[in-house]
């Protein structure tokens, strides 16, 4: 299982460690000729409105039942688990087979992780043609939203009765 922490607003440091790390991987990947390490599925981020959000994550073959959503604190995980009754059955009929040619097709068991800001809602999830769409809301509470201080000219001023 392949587990990956994500800032909604990922940092530059994040992005040159995962950069580097990257660039390691798929070094070692060409001097053994294996595959690159992660499993995890490629994702998504949009910011559509001023407080919402959407995220995809691709993932072809995956039912809904074996997909996981969770938000919990700051931390909003999707995680996919294969059943076990299922994939046996599908390696049996593929050793029986015996027809593949190339299998690039992850299907390992996988969690991403996002950190996100206060405030975050799921709204909706929908599972079609091997996209998981998860709609994110951002609501700040009245108390906690930027006001304006007006600034008075020249002091505070007197009224007088007439």
């Amino acid at each position: 299982m392949s587990v990956q922490h994500v800032s909604v607003f990922p940092s530059l440091s994040d992005s040159v460690f995962s950069d580097r790390f990257n660039r390691i991987d798929k070094l070692f990947s060409q001097l053994t000729g294996d595959s690159p390490v992660s499993s995890v599925p490629a994702y998504d981020l949009k910011h559509v409105e001023e407080n919402r959000y959407a995220l995809t994550v691709s993932v072809p073959g995956w039912k809904e039942h074996e997909l996981e959503i969770e938000l919990r604190g700051d931390r909003l995980s999707v995680a996919g688990h294969r059943e076990q009754a299922s994939q046996h059955a599908s390696d049996e009929a593929d050793k029986e087979s015996g027809r593949w040619i190339h299998r690039g097709i992850s299907r390992h068991d996988f969690q991403l992780s996002f950190s996100i800001p206060e405030h975050i809602k799921v709204t909706e999830a929908s599972l079609a043609e091997g996209l998981l769409n998860i709609d994110l809301l951002q609501e700040i509470p009245e108390s906690e939203k930027p006001r304006r201080i007006p600034i008075a000219i020249g002091g505070q001023r007197t009224l007088e009765h007439q």
